[in-house]
């Protein structure tokens, strides 16, 4: 009996006929519904020397988008830049374009995820001086603990959109394109995500919490600090005890309200030290911040035991 290919699989392979071998392997999943728009959240601080900051993206799984939080990780080798992945939308198709690591950042959609990455290049920092220098108008770094910082706030496009939280390229969504620098990059030798990266985005496929199907375009985890480290969203650490557990309703907004507490605390002692905030200041509010964790789990505990 003659088999026939169904449509779709016809049209997978038409276009591994026609598009070039390097372009086609950036697409790692092609389907039919588009993502949700980019959550807003604060990024954390740099957890010490050496890290560069990977945006948050929505993947794709087997139950549906999921959220992978932004994180500060380790390039793999000294010299290289992060060009994030970006959903493009032809045809029909969303299809997924994987980040990689390389010389010069490439193009990702004109995709405005913040911290440096607001569609075009990135503007957080650069190599120089045997070392990564961190730009802090736009990087969450702590200059008593790192050193090699500068501040360039020309870099701030006051015209840029704040609210612009578009999450794919193609019609109905960002139209740019790739100029001339993106296009070289794109020919540059790239490095794959590291291990740890990978890693990164299987434990955010496993949680449930950060399905868009289950958070409504809000994830219990917008950020961590670093791989498998502190996890943060808008409203500050203790918000994050409502992850995984469900805090009783009548205390679930008292322990986001001590996470914004904390968080305009330190705010206050980084304005008021210019800019800088004290080895003490950061110990006091790790204490804090550890103490409204512990409270979160307990309240996780009374509702497991609560009555139905």
């Amino acid at each position: 009996m003659r088999k026939f290919l169904d449509p779709r699989s016809l049209l997978f392979l038409i276009l591994f006929l026609i598009i070039p071998s390097a372009s086609f392997a950036q697409i790692a999943v092609s389907i039919r519904i588009g993502p949700p728009a980019l959550p807003v959240y604060e990024q954390p601080p740099i957890p010490g020397d050496g890290y560069l900051w990977t945006p948050g993206y929505w993947a794709y799984g087997p139950d549906g988008y999921y959220w992978v939080p932004g994180v500060w990780v380790r390039p793999p080798r000294v010299g290289v830049l992060w060009t994030p992945g970006y959903w493009g939308f032809e045809g029909g198709f969303y299809g997924w374009h994987a980040g990689y690591w390389g010389p010069h950042v490439g193009f990702y959609g004109g995709i405005n995820y913040g911290f440096g990455y607001g569609g075009v290049g990135f503007v957080g920092g650069h190599w120089g001086g045997g070392g990564f220098m961190y730009n802090t108008a736009v990087m969450n770094v702590n200059t008593t603990i790192v050193h090699n910082t500068y501040v360039d706030r020309t870099v701030i496009n006051n015209t840029t959109v704040v609210n612009n939280r578009t999450s794919f390229n193609g019609p109905g969504g960002v139209t740019a394109r790739p100029n001339q620098q993106e296009q070289a990059a794109m020919h540059e030798n790239h490095v794959q995500p590291t291990s740890n990266q990978l890693s990164h985005e299987q434990a955010a496929r496993q949680d449930r919490s950060q399905l868009a199907s289950a958070n409504n375009g809000h994830p219990g985890t917008m950020a961590m600090d670093s791989i498998n480290g502190r996890r943060y969203n808008q409203q500050g650490r203790a918000a994050n005890g409502v992850r995984n557990g469900q805090p009783l309703r009548s205390n679930a907004a008292k322990l986001q309200g001590n996470g914004q507490n904390i968080n305009r605390q330190g705010e206050g002692n980084h304005q008021a030290n210019g800019g800088r905030t004290t080895p003490g200041e950061k110990r006091n509010m790790n204490r804090q911040q550890n103490g409204a964790s512990r409270q979160t789990n307990n309240e996780k505990r009374n509702e497991k035991s609560a009555p139905k």
